[in-house]
């Protein structure tokens, strides 16, 4: 579950972490009187990812008229795939200095990792990539947390022994959300130190994780139907698929999450990249199958798709059937390529070919000829 950035602020104020006075404006009016009340705001466009400043989704104002046209300029506006709701007026800060906070999940050390950076403002793989010098790195003990002396010294560590003490105080507030929220990602960039001395949060990024969610109603609650996060994600788990969005223009299928990664790392060897993982799961009927080529095709990105399945219990005549109906039902134009084995696959492969769709005779074959298909534009 992935919060905006006025929700995740929200939550951080809960935790005693100071931020920015701010409003929520659904309207260009309303951001008129955000600015009229706060003074100079930043309009900020809020959807669930980064990279806003460089889309044009941030702009500085010091006016209520320049507020409404900012905000009439981003509401509504395509941000790598959202479209952008509302916008958040804030208070304009007077920087000094500009820190990177965040913690989140290091699966090598199967533990959570606390970093902190003396360069904020910039995404954290830029940095690391950049000058990864520059990153100071903790793993607290997951049942106590991280304890002040370890604080003190990640801010010396970070160049920032002279803010060591609010820092410690902030960290150890942020860190309250693994326990209390369940937070897989908290992140503070920027964390702003004013020329008043005061370190804000400039910036917030919270994501909690999903399968705790029945333990967080109250999030929903508190932030209805905004709070929703990738729009091809929640449209997967209305269907009960499970789904992740990625950066490419290949949609993929496939039946079991081992599958479904090795399908990826096929097309990428190929020359292409996925715009997704799409599990249908084992014994996937022909409705899911249905249900997975219609979310993969509602992004405007797809250029083709690869269907990858092996067939245990699921049986590739039933596969087959499905993605009959649904190319029929969706009426797609895009290139399809099914690999199927197992269960039932004469009878599917049969299926397929007397209804135009030629199957890969391997995986790598069909990853191959998908990524041929899909460099050619082609109707949808």
């Amino acid at each position: 579950m992935k919060l905006l950035e006025y929700q995740a602020k929200e939550v951080l104020s809960s935790l005693g972490i100071p931020i920015p006075a701010g409003r929520v404006a659904r309207t260009p009016d309303e951001a008129a009187n955000a600015c009229a009340e706060l003074g100079p705001v930043a309009v900020k466009a809020q959807v669930p990812v980064g990279g806003r400043g460089k889309a044009g989704g941030i702009k500085l104002v010091n006016s209520p008229e320049e507020a409404r046209q900012a905000a009439a300029q981003i509401i509504g506006m395509d941000i790598k795939g959202f479209k952008v709701p509302l916008v958040y007026c804030e208070a304009a800060l007077q920087i000094e200095r500009e820190v990177y906070l965040g913690f989140t999940v290091d699966r090598d050390a199967r533990n959570n990792i606390l970093m902190l950076s003396a360069k904020g403002g910039m995404d954290i793989e830029q940095v690391a990539e950049e000058s990864p010098e520059t990153i100071a790195r903790l793993h607290p003990n997951p049942w106590r947390g991280p304890l002040d002396f370890e604080l003190n010294q990640l801010a010396f560590e970070a160049g920032l022994g002279d803010l060591a003490r609010p820092l410690t105080s902030l960290i150890k507030k942020l860190y309250r959300a693994i326990p209390e929220l369940d937070a897989v990602t908290a992140e503070i960039n920027p964390l702003v130190v004013t020329k008043n001395g005061e370190v804000i949060a400039g910036d917030a990024k919270l994501e909690t994780d999903e399968n705790a969610a029945w333990r967080h109603k109250d999030l929903e609650v508190r932030f209805g139907s905004v709070l929703e996060g990738d729009p091809y994600e929640v449209e997967a788990k209305k269907r009960g698929l499970t789904y992740v969005s990625l950066d490419g223009d290949i949609g993929i299928i496939g039946n079991g999450a081992g599958l479904c990664m090795s399908t990826l790392d096929l097309v990428q060897r190929a020359g292409g990249m996925a715009a997704n993982f799409c599990d249908i799961g084992g014994g996937a009927k022909a409705e899911v199958v249905e249900n997975a080529l219609a979310v993969i095709l509602m992004n405007p990105r797809v250029k083709g798709v690869l269907m990858n399945v092996f067939g245990g219990i699921t049986r590739g005549d039933e596969v087959a059937r499905g993605l009959v109906s649904a190319r029929d039902n969706l009426k797609m134009k895009l290139p399809l390529v099914v690999r199927m084995s197992g269960t039932n696959e004469e009878e599917g492969r049969q299926i397929l070919k007397q209804n135009g769709i030629e199957p890969g005779a391997s995986a790598w074959e069909a990853a191959q000829k998908i990524v041929e298909l899909t460099k050619v534009p082609a109707p949808r």
